[in-house]
């Protein structure tokens, strides 16, 4: 896929000190605004389009952000990261996900023998990475989309505070338990993406990477009945299963965000350990509203194509589609984390990238 344009994302000075801007991990459109989220904080930020007189997006500006702890309980409390992977947006609903991972500790610059080896071996968990929160969307008095703790009778929700979450689900899962203790980039458990249509969520791992096979989660989240600001999981299909997996051959790597186009399923697909490349885009036709299958061979997914990335930086992590048209010829916004020196902008902005699918 060839890089049509690029846009710059501005945002305010509070964020960028906290470095959102080079740690983006999830991006989805609304209207004409872009919520974006990055995995070194517990915020979601909205930016706002800027348009030519041909009406074409020539940046995103006017941000503002919101703290995840001021629309749902969080475990740990609001200091604590959320490293949120994943947005989706559906019936009025925002979606935000965090990692679910375990972290290795990585060896500070300069660091040899006895205290290199001794982080190595250090495996920390963040309580506040273990969450699913519902958000309600609703229209602000400027016209424009923002979250609420309340809108009416719908209340922001969460999943993950009482030993509920994704992978408390999956602590008997024949494939996926094994994983569960170990650090995300040692091809452990590890949330890159999510998708919503209709009552369903599409959960996409970066890892593990089963021989080869990506892994996909399914789930039908819902109000709690004792509690509106707790989500519960109702069964998934005709039996009393919570969760389904789905396996994709995506050519040994794994997902990174998930992206709806119609009733087709974007998949922006990396190396599921600490590598730069490849990043390829991947289409699963006609997804939404059916039962899919749970295992999808390579023809069944057809790539649409590469995207660029760097020599450790520059690493795509986030789709969104930009306009209204969908299939052949639709136009993504591709965010970067660890964006390379260019992108950065002398305004304190970052460039993404605008990519049409091939026809």
């Amino acid at each position: 896929m060839i890089v049509e344009r690029r846009v710059e994302l501005r945002f305010g000075r509070e964020s960028r000190d906290a470095e959102t801007h080079t740690n983006l991990s999830a991006v989805r459109q609304d209207g004409r605004c872009l919520w974006v989220a990055g995995d070194e904080t517990a915020t979601i930020e909205r930016l706002t389009a800027t348009l030519d007189a041909d009406g074409l997006v020539t940046g995103y500006e006017g941000h503002t952000t919101v703290a995840l702890a001021d629309l749902v309980e969080l475990p740990a409390g609001p200091d604590e990261e959320a490293d949120i992977e994943g947005l989706a947006r559906s019936n009025g609903w925002l979606w935000a996900i965090g990692s679910h991972s375990l972290k290795r500790k990585k060896i500070k610059p300069g660091q040899t023998g006895a205290k290199a080896r001794k982080r190595l071996a250090s495996v920390v968990r963040e309580d506040n990475r273990f969450v699913l929160a519902r958000l309600p969307l609703a229209t602000g008095a400027d016209g424009l989309p923002e979250v609420v703790r309340e809108d009416g009778g719908r209340t922001a929700a969460v999943l993950g505070l009482r030993r509920d979450s994704i992978t408390d689900l999956l602590e008997d899962d024949p494939h996926l338990a094994p994983f569960l203790a170990i650090p995300s980039k040692d091809n452990g458990i590890d949330i890159e993406g999510v998708a919503a249509h209709r009552d369903r969520l599409y959960i996409g791992l970066r890892g593990p990477v089963l021989r080869g096979w990506a892994v996909l989660v399914e789930i039908r989240p819902d109000t709690h009945p004792d509690d509106p600001r707790r989500l519960e999981l109702l069964p998934v299909g005709d039996g009393k299963a919570l969760y389904r997996t789905h396996f994709l051959d995506l050519g040994g790597l794994g997902i990174r965000d998930l992206c709806p186009d119609g009733d087709d399923l974007l998949i922006l697909t990396g190396p599921t350990m600490d590598l730069d490349g490849p990043v390829r885009v991947h289409r699963w036709p006609g997804i939404a509203g059916t039962d899919a299958p749970e295992v999808v061979t390579a023809d069944e997914l057809p790539l649409l194509g590469d995207l660029p990335y760097g020599d450790g930086d520059d690493h795509a992590e986030g789709l969104a589609v930009l306009d209204g048209s969908h299939g052949a010829g639709t136009r993504l916004l591709v965010v970067y984390d660890s964006p390379a020196p260019e992108r950065l902008t002398a305004d304190g902005g970052v460039l993404a990238d605008v990519v049409r699918l091939p026809k």
